[in-house]
């Protein structure tokens, strides 16, 4: 059921989980754990799989916080008045959101992929804790460097002292993109360059560089990151892919949370 990031597993108060597709009661393309609420899946074994999960991290699932994952840049200050927004329904999910930070205890933060790169922020120091989702439009609109500088300019964070890991998600093996979005990386990207390879006639975006290079940009030492070690659309059997599936699918989860 649960996949974890060895750069977090050392920290001292943090919790932190990447789910699999296993473990859970749904079914058919959305077999097992499947954890999103949008994807057309009964909306009972979602809720099912997310306690399950919870459970699995010694949590409730009305501490989880989530936002809306519309695809864009925003980032929210997540408190204790935002306990339970999107853990249950769509409706209460943060509005126009795509990035999580809080400095508050108990709070599960959650974002939701099937392809899409996830990033896990955490200030050992501060005590302080991020969590970004990195859709593509989300990651040419830096995204996760945003992510860094709500934390420093919100929670006092050093860019220097928060360490960050980045989920399991398409890799650059897998992440064909066609003529119009590989000029949108150019004008978005500084050294689009090093992001963009051409093969056999097709565009590949490595999306897990290109946050890492936010990261960097932003501040975190580079042996602070900790890269993607798994592809989703290569592990079809572990992690939900929208690319694999070609179709209906679930989702998976990075949850996050100071003890």
């Amino acid at each position: 059921m649960l996949h974890h990031l060895s750069t977090l597993c050392g920290l001292d108060g943090i919790v932190h989980a990447v789910s699999t597709r296993h473990g859970g009661v749904s079914r058919g393309p959305f077999a097992s754990l499947n954890l999103g609420l949008h994807v057309g899946d009964d909306p009972r074994a979602v809720l099912e799989n997310r306690r399950r999960l919870c459970a699995a991290l010694g949590a409730e699932l009305d501490s989880m916080v989530a936002g809306a994952q519309v695809l864009g840049r925003a980032v929210a200050w997540v408190t204790e008045a935002h306990r339970g927004r999107g853990a249950r329904d769509l409706a209460s999910a943060l509005p126009d959101t795509d990035a999580l930070i809080t400095d508050t205890p108990g709070l599960l933060l959650a974002a939701f992929s099937a392809d899409c790169p996830l990033v896990a922020l955490v200030d050992p120091a501060r005590r302080a804790i991020g969590l970004a989702h990195a859709s593509r439009r989300g990651t040419l609109g830096g995204i996760a460097r945003r992510t860094v500088q709500a934390m420093e300019r919100l929670l006092g964070c050093r860019p220097a002292d928060l360490v960050a890991a980045i989920a399991p998600s398409i890799g650059p093996c897998c992440y064909e993109v066609g003529d119009e979005v590989a000029a949108e990386a150019r004008a978005a990207l500084p050294q689009a360059g090093r992001f963009l390879t051409r093969r056999n006639g097709r565009w590949r975006l490595d999306l897990w560089a290109a946050n890492a290079a936010q990261l960097a940009d932003a501040g975190l030492a580079p042996a602070r990151i900790e890269p993607p070690r798994l592809c989703t659309r290569c592990q079809p059997e572990l992690f939900f892919s929208h690319r694999a599936a070609a179709g209906p699918t679930g989702r998976f989860a990075l949850l996050l949370a100071l003890r």
